[in-house]
Protein backbone atom coordinates (compact mmCIF):
# COMPACT_ATOMS: atom_id res chain seq x y z
CA UNK A 1 0.00 0.00 0.00
CA UNK A 2 2.79 2.41 0.93
CA UNK A 3 4.65 1.63 -2.34
CA UNK A 4 1.49 2.30 -4.34
CA UNK A 5 1.00 5.66 -2.63
CA UNK A 6 4.63 6.62 -3.32
CA UNK A 7 4.35 5.52 -6.95
CA UNK A 8 1.15 7.52 -7.40
CA UNK A 9 2.70 10.59 -5.80
CA UNK A 10 5.77 10.30 -8.05
CA UNK A 11 3.58 9.91 -11.12
CA UNK A 12 1.48 12.93 -10.16
CA UNK A 13 4.63 14.99 -9.61
CA UNK A 14 6.07 13.92 -12.96
CA UNK A 15 2.79 14.67 -14.72
CA UNK A 16 2.73 18.11 -13.13
CA UNK A 17 6.21 18.84 -14.44
CA UNK A 18 5.37 17.53 -17.88
CA UNK A 19 2.28 19.72 -18.17
CA UNK A 20 3.71 22.86 -16.58
CA UNK A 21 3.65 25.80 -18.97
CA UNK A 22 6.96 26.57 -20.63
CA UNK A 23 8.75 29.81 -19.87
CA UNK A 24 7.35 32.44 -22.20
CA UNK A 25 10.08 34.54 -23.75
CA UNK A 26 9.75 38.32 -23.60
CA UNK A 27 9.97 39.80 -27.11
CA UNK A 28 10.13 43.37 -25.75
CA UNK A 29 13.16 42.49 -23.62
CA UNK A 30 14.61 40.76 -26.68
CA UNK A 31 14.22 43.92 -28.74
CA UNK A 32 16.19 45.86 -26.13
CA UNK A 33 18.96 43.23 -26.08
CA UNK A 34 19.11 43.10 -29.89
CA UNK A 35 20.18 46.75 -30.29
CA UNK A 36 23.74 45.73 -31.24
CA UNK A 37 22.45 43.29 -33.86
CA UNK A 38 21.07 46.15 -35.95
CA UNK A 39 24.44 47.06 -37.46
CA UNK A 40 24.59 43.79 -39.42
CA UNK A 41 21.07 42.35 -39.36
CA UNK A 42 19.12 45.58 -39.90
CA UNK A 43 16.73 47.59 -37.75
CA UNK A 44 13.79 45.38 -38.73
CA UNK A 45 15.77 42.11 -38.85
CA UNK A 46 16.27 42.48 -42.60
CA UNK A 47 19.92 42.83 -43.54
CA UNK A 48 20.96 45.32 -46.20
CA UNK A 49 23.97 43.14 -47.02
CA UNK A 50 24.02 39.70 -48.58
CA UNK A 51 26.86 38.88 -46.18
CA UNK A 52 24.48 38.79 -43.19
CA UNK A 53 21.28 36.74 -42.87
CA UNK A 54 17.83 38.13 -42.28
CA UNK A 55 16.55 37.28 -38.80
CA UNK A 56 12.98 38.57 -39.09
CA UNK A 57 10.43 35.81 -39.36
CA UNK A 58 12.79 32.93 -38.66
CA UNK A 59 11.40 30.24 -36.38
CA UNK A 60 12.01 30.99 -32.71
CA UNK A 61 13.58 27.62 -31.89
CA UNK A 62 15.93 27.85 -34.88
CA UNK A 63 17.10 31.32 -33.84
CA UNK A 64 17.56 30.23 -30.24
CA UNK A 65 19.53 27.14 -31.25
CA UNK A 66 21.79 29.11 -33.60
CA UNK A 67 22.49 31.89 -31.10
CA UNK A 68 23.35 29.35 -28.40
CA UNK A 69 25.60 27.49 -30.85
CA UNK A 70 27.50 30.74 -31.57
CA UNK A 71 27.73 31.59 -27.87
CA UNK A 72 28.98 28.12 -26.96
CA UNK A 73 31.36 28.09 -29.97
CA UNK A 74 29.71 25.01 -31.44
CA UNK A 75 29.16 27.12 -34.54
CA UNK A 76 32.27 29.05 -35.54
CA UNK A 77 32.24 32.68 -36.60
CA UNK A 78 34.57 35.12 -34.88
CA UNK A 79 32.15 38.05 -34.95
CA UNK A 80 29.11 36.08 -33.81
CA UNK A 81 31.05 34.09 -31.18
CA UNK A 82 32.24 37.39 -29.66
CA UNK A 83 28.82 39.05 -29.86
CA UNK A 84 26.87 36.15 -28.35
CA UNK A 85 29.21 35.32 -25.46
CA UNK A 86 27.70 37.98 -23.22
CA UNK A 87 24.11 36.74 -23.49
CA UNK A 88 22.38 34.40 -21.05
CA UNK A 89 19.91 31.69 -22.05
CA UNK A 90 17.06 34.05 -21.13
CA UNK A 91 18.55 36.87 -23.24
CA UNK A 92 18.83 34.51 -26.20
CA UNK A 93 15.27 33.23 -25.75
CA UNK A 94 14.01 36.82 -25.62
CA UNK A 95 15.92 37.88 -28.73
CA UNK A 96 14.70 34.79 -30.61
CA UNK A 97 11.12 35.66 -29.61
CA UNK A 98 11.62 39.22 -30.81
CA UNK A 99 12.99 38.33 -34.24
CA UNK A 100 10.42 35.56 -34.72
CA UNK A 101 7.64 38.04 -33.88
CA UNK A 102 8.64 40.35 -36.71
CA UNK A 103 7.16 38.03 -39.31
CA UNK A 104 8.55 36.98 -42.66
CA UNK A 105 9.61 39.70 -45.05
CA UNK A 106 7.45 40.05 -48.15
Amino acid sequence: MKRTAIALAAAAFALGLATAPAYAADAAAGEAKAKKCVACHGKTGISKSKAYPNLAGQKEKYLKDQMKAFRDKKRKNGIMNAQMRKFSDDDIANMAAYYASLGCPQ
